[in-house]
C-alpha cells in the first residue's frame, strides 16, 4: 500500500507538473500575441519589428506548432494589408489624369494603360485573398495538417483565431479597394478616350484643349463620374 501510494503520489506530481507547464505555455503565447496585437494597431508601425515577432517562437512542443501556425496566418494577412495599404495610398492613382501624366505619357498612354490594368487586377486578387482571410477554412488550413490532437487546433481556432465572423463583417477595407477601382476603371476610360483622340487635343497652360466642343464635353462627361473631379 505504501508504494502504491508512492506511485500515486508522483504520477499526481508530474501530471501537476504538465498542467503547470502548459498554463505557463498559453500564458505566454498569449502575452506574445497580445504584444504582436499591439505593435500592429499602433499609430506608427514598425514592420520590421513586428516581422522580427512573427519569425520567432517563445513556446515549445505542440504549442510551438499551434504557435507556427497563428503567427504563419497573422504574417500572411498582415502582408496582404501591408500591400493594400501601400497600392490605395498610391500617389500614380491620383496622378492619373493630371496634366503632368498627359506630357510624361501621352498620347498614346502605354504606360499608364499598363499600370491601370496591373493595379487592378492585383487589388481583385488581393481583396479576394483578404476576404478569405475572414473564413474558417483559411484559418485552419494553417494547422490542419499538423497532426496535432484536438486539444490544440480546438486551442488554436478558438482562442487565438477568434470571431472570425465578426471581424469579417467589416468592410472597411474592400470598401476602400471597390472605391480605387471605380477610380481606375473611370480613369481607364479618359485615358483610352484621350489616346483614341490623340490628334484632337493638346496642353495649353496645364490645361487639355481640344479642337471642339463635343470632344471636350465628352471628356468632361468622362472626368465628372469621379469623385471629387480631376486636376487637369
Amino acid at each position: 500500500m505504501i508504494a502504491a501510494a508512492a506511485v500515486l503520489v508522483a504520477a499526481t506530481g508530474v501530471f501537476g507538473f504538465f498542467v503547470v507547464s502548459d498554463m505557463i505555455q498559453e500564458n505566454r503565447l498569449e502575452a506574445e500575441l497580445d504584444e504582436i496585437n499591439a505593435m500592429v494597431n499602433a499609430e506608427n508601425i514598425d514592420l520590421d519589428a513586428v516581422y522580427e515577432r512573427l519569425d520567432t517562437t517563445v513556446t515549445g512542443g505542440d504549442y510551438a506548432v499551434v504557435e507556427t501556425a497563428v503567427k504563419s496566418y497573422l504574417r500572411d494577412s498582415f502582408d496582404n494589408s501591408v500591400r493594400i495599404a501601400e497600392i490605395l495610398n498610391d500617389e500614380r492613382i491620383t496622378g492619373i489624369l493630371t496634366a503632368e501624366n498627359y506630357e510624361a505619357d501621352g498620347k498614346a498612354f502605354e504606360q499608364t494603360k499598363k499600370y491601370i490594368t496591373e493595379t487592378r487586377t492585383e487589388l481583385e486578387t488581393l481583396k479576394s485573398d483578404y476576404s478569405a482571410f475572414f473564413t474558417e477554412e483559411k484559418a485552419m488550413s494553417y494547422i490542419n495538417d499538423k497532426g496535432l490532437d484536438s486539444y490544440y487546433t480546438d486551442l488554436y481556432k478558438d482562442r487565438y483565431i477568434g470571431d472570425l465572423e465578426a471581424a469579417g463583417s467589416d468592410k472597411t477595407v474592400e470598401n476602400s479597394i471597390d472605391e480605387i477601382i471605380n477610380t481606375l476603371n473611370i480613369s481607364e476610360d479618359v485615358i483610352n478616350y484621350l489616346a483614341e483622340n490623340q490628334s484632337s487635343w493638346q496642353l495649353s497652360g496645364g490645361s487639355i484643349v481640344f479642337d471642339s466642343e463635343e470632344q471636350s464635353a465628352e471628356y468632361d462627361r468622362l472626368i465628372a463620374g469621379l469623385s471629387g473631379g480631376a486636376e487637369t
